[in-house]
């Protein structure tokens, strides 16, 4: 967790309202920092469903295995998360550690083991220790309250330099229905189905194959159009809880992603999981610049992304707009690599908004001193148009700066 707060952060956070079924509390429990909370425990009222979606790694962490195996309950009543110590490549001692975890919380929450979901965030290959639990969360479970979420948010960061939380309200039937959200991430972005660290809690009666539906078209778009450095976590884990207690005030049961009534609260849904990737790309580990690329005239929107892709992960680009310089040379390089249909001689490119190549050359109006002026701004904007189709997609990234690499040289010291 940094001392010093990303230029890209927002600068303002929203008042995160309480949300009926879910208290929460955060600890000191010493697994790998000193003098800051790396605990979190999420208590849910008995009947909550849940969801989720992981990383595709193939070197998955513990918990990530433990969600899995569990998520086909569809209930939950307790979420732990530790910072600090990812849990990832430990082995029978990992398995056996979230084991532990699961037990210690059950018997604080008074639930079974299998209603507990579980995330740890940090170093990989680090043996966690799981007694560590013993000590807290009885605790938390006494004290958990309906709500200190930036609390919370801060207790999972890692080398975040903000606590990341969103809030939607929206109408479902007559009641009134909240959706809170919070996420960590900085570093080792690239989602494949799911996201770093994030969690989301809702009163909404939505069952939990329902719930399983809309987080994983919701995902698409959001965390998982989001890089920060091209790698994908061992931990990536999305969560989402909904309690249900809504139903008290008029919100119906909703059992199908189809149904008609959910439409506004789809569109909420998404809205918290979009602000949050965000805050995610403006939270890039030594970001200075918040980068979104538009690719448009694609021959499909698959491969529209794939390019984006392509242009977000390459190091060259990131680090031409690091240093403020519109090199469309570079995004030339990324978008024929990709392996994507491209005609270079159809090929257009701007940087905020200014043309800056066209039809496979550079644009004949090209002014370097307005280019290079707009490319001081914290918020750089690129476009590719292909010319090919109607396949488009957006991704988000941010530039890649020398503090990236003190960062993590510095990660394990």
């Amino acid at each position: 967790m940094s001392s010093a707060v990303s230029p890209l952060a927002p600068k303002s956070v929203p008042d995160m309202p309480t949300i009926a079924g879910v208290r929460l509390a955060t600890a000191e429990a010493g697994i790998r920092y000193k003098n800051r909370t790396d605990v979190l425990l999420a208590v849910m009222d008995k009947g909550t469903a849940v969801a989720g979606v992981f990383t595709k790694s193939k070197c998955p962490s513990a918990p990530v295995e433990w969600c899995r195996a569990k998520l086909k309950g569809g209930k939950a009543r307790a979420l732990v998360v530790n910072s600090g110590n990812a849990n990832a490549f430990t082995g029978k001692t990992g398995r056996s550690s979230t084991a532990l975890t699961a037990k210690i919380a059950a018997k604080a929450v008074g639930c079974s083991e299998s209603e507990i979901f579980l995330a740890s965030t940090g170093v990989i290959g680090e043996p966690l220790d799981a007694t560590k639990f013993d000590g807290v969360l009885g605790g938390l479970a006494e004290t958990a309250q309906a709500g200190d979420y930036l609390a919370a948010a801060k207790a999972i960061m890692t080398t975040d330099t903000f606590p990341k939380v969103a809030t939607a309200t929206v109408k479902l039937g007559k009641a009134k229905v909240t959706i809170n959200g919070m996420a960590k991430g900085a570093g080792m972005i690239a989602p494949d189905m799911a996201t770093m660290l994030s969690f989301i809690f809702t009163d909404a009666p939505i069952a939990p194959a329902a719930l399983q539906a809309l987080l994983k078209a919701g995902v698409e778009d959001t965390f998982n159009a989001v890089t920060i450095d091209g790698d994908t976590s061992t931990s990536d884990t999305l969560l989402a809880f909904a309690t249900g207690a809504a139903a008290e005030h008029g919100a119906p049961k909703i059992s199908r992603a189809s149904d008609p009534g959910l439409k506004a609260f789809v569109k909420a849904f998404n809205q918290v999981l979009a602000n949050l990737s965000e805050q995610v790309a403006r939270d890039g580990e030594g970001a200075r610049k918040l980068v979104e690329i538009t690719v448009e005239g694609a021959k499909t929107k698959a491969s529209a992304r794939k390019i984006a892709m392509s242009i977000a992960n390459s190091p060259l680009v990131k680090t031409a707009i690091a240093g403020e310089d519109a090199n469309w040379g570079r995004v030339v390089m990324a978008v024929g690599k990709a392996g994507e249909p491209a005609d270079r001689d159809k090929l257009s490119i701007s940087f905020n908004g200014i043309r800056v190549a066209k039809s496979g050359a550079r644009d004949p109006s090209y002014d370097e001193a307005q280019v290079s002026e707009a490319m001081k701004a914290p918020e750089i904007a690129i476009k590719v148009s292909l010319g090919l189709g109607k396949g488009r997609d957006r991704v988000l990234t941010c530039d890649l700066t020398k503090e990236y690499v003190a960062i993590n040289g510095d990660y394990r010291s």
